[in-house]
């Protein structure tokens, strides 16, 4: 077989695994992009000297890893995360992920689009490519223009909070207001759903009884405020006919709530994270708890359980890591108060692995359902599709050679984010990237990095479709 088209990379021999086929079949790349998927052996490199061949017999090729949920360099409160677009992106491909999904979120009087200009910039520092959240906080006469704005610059979600009353809480009008823009314009809301007043009473009571600590973190933001929240939103975007995105939802009765909003015809969609899938509240017993106060927390084992249910049911579109990277100094200088906490997990790194290893590996999920929650959706849920999340002619060559086979046990020496812990610590894994390939060029290889220069590009998503379904 001969190819009209320079052809500078071929990954030969895998079992290629997109989330709607699998089969054994040789990827071809040329130019940065994919520019076919062929019969084993159908092209010989000798055709082309100076292609480069990568051997993937025995392992899987899955498109690179998309993580919806990423915070990188964030400040919230008193404290800021501690790695920048260079260090989150070095961690995110030793992981398996190829793009990241970032935010921009303002702080009290900063305007949302220039926040969003200023942390597009920073793109260009990684070793992947990345897209961007922007944010409103308050509605006034200038935010349908910056919504203009930042849609034409290839924004198109917007991340609101119904929590974080002063910082960056939205009310229900604010919320209903960008949710109709954002619809007219081809976007969409993301949104961090738990009631606020019902999270405020329980910190009070919590504070009286001396229990505000981060070892009584679970009890201070119950279940109920979740899911009613979820609840509300899904009522407002109901009644506006917008498509609505709930980012970490960590309750399978909010999985089901937009489940059966979906069922009646609402654009809704539901996101749950790697430690609301893989850990429970029994971490808070341990002598570390301050280490896993994350929003909202961690849940008891059956409610883990009902989670990863609904995962393999169909019923969660997308798997992100709720990456932000403090370190334990960060968390224990104030472990006395889950309220003033920096609230977060590192997790960019180890969010293809331990998924793999927790729910297909072990959990029975499929491969190319992995690669669906994990790839394909948050693609296409941020306008990205099919240019990241699917290995096919004219993809970007984005492409991990895993190995489903390799056992490991995650530690924190051997990660590359920029903190001192992690939360899966001494967990045993199986599978793991052995190769990852961003834009044609491998840049991780045996688990070193081998091509250090940063090429990310900001990527402009395109307008969401009126018939998205995931």
């Amino acid at each position: 077989m001969s190819h009209p088209d320079p052809i500078d990379l071929v990954v030969r021999g895998g079992t290629v695994v997109n989330a709607d086929w699998q089969g054994t079949a040789d990827v071809l790349v040329g130019g940065g992009k994919v520019l076919g998927v062929v019969e084993p052996g159908a092209y010989r490199a000798a055709q082309s000297p100076g292609t480069t061949e990568i051997d993937a017999t025995g392992r899987l090729v899955l498109p690179g890893g998309v993580d919806p949920h990423c915070h990188v360099g964030f400040t919230s409160g008193d404290f800021t995360s501690l790695d920048d677009y260079r260090q989150a992106t070095t961690a995110a491909v030793f992981g398996g992920t190829t793009t990241i999904v970032d935010f921009a979120i303002p702080r009290p009087g900063e305007n949302p689009a220039d926040v969003a200009a200023a942390q597009r910039a920073k793109a260009e520092e990684g070793l992947c490519d990345s897209a961007l959240h922007a944010c409103i906080v308050e509605w006034d006469d200038t935010v349908p223009e910056q919504l203009r704005s930042l849609t034409a610059d290839g924004i198109v979600t917007v991340k609101m909070f119904t929590t974080y009353r002063g910082e960056t809480m939205a009310d229900e009008k604010t919320i209903l207001n960008v949710m109709t823009t954002l619809r007219d314009l081809g976007g969409m809301v993301v949104i961090h759903c738990e009631a606020d007043h019902i999270i405020a009473d329980t910190q009070e009571r919590g504070e009286a009884a001396g229990a505000i600590g981060a070892c009584h973190h679970a009890d201070t933001r119950p279940e109920l405020a979740e899911n009613a929240s979820v609840a509300e939103i899904l009522a407002i975007a109901e009644s506006v006919s917008a498509p609505v995105y709930f980012v970490h939802q960590s309750t399978p009765e909010a999985v089901d709530l937009v489940a059966r909003a979906r069922g009646r015809g609402v654009r809704a969609f539901t996101e749950t994270v790697a430690h609301h899938l893989v850990l429970d509240d029994t971490a808070y017993e341990g002598p570390h708890p301050e280490r896993f106060v994350c929003c909202p927390p961690l849940r008891g084992a059956d409610t883990v359980a009902g989670l990863r249910s609904r995962v393999l049911m169909g019923q969660v579109a997308t798997v992100g890591s709720d990456h932000c990277c403090y370190d334990t100094a960060q968390k224990e200088s104030v472990s006395h108060d889950v309220r003033a906490m920096p609230n977060g997990l590192p997790g960019v790194e180890t969010r293809m692995p331990v998924i793999f290893s927790e729910l297909v590996a072990k959990g029975g999920l499929p491969a190319s359902r992995f690669v669906e929650v994990m790839c394909a959706n948050p693609a296409r849920l941020n306008g990205l599709y099919p240019r990241k999340g699917v290995i096919a002619p004219g993809s970007d060559a984005d492409l991990v050679v895993w190995d489903p086979a390799s056992t490991w046990t995650v530690r924190s020496t051997a990660l590359h984010m920029a903190t001192d812990y992690t939360p899966y610590e001494g967990l045993p894994v199986t599978g793991r990237p052995e190769t990852v390939v961003v834009g044609g060029r491998p840049v991780v290889a045996a688990g070193r990095l081998i091509t250090p220069e940063a090429r990310g590009r900001h990527l402009r998503s395109g307008p969401l479709s009126r018939s998205l379904v995931c």
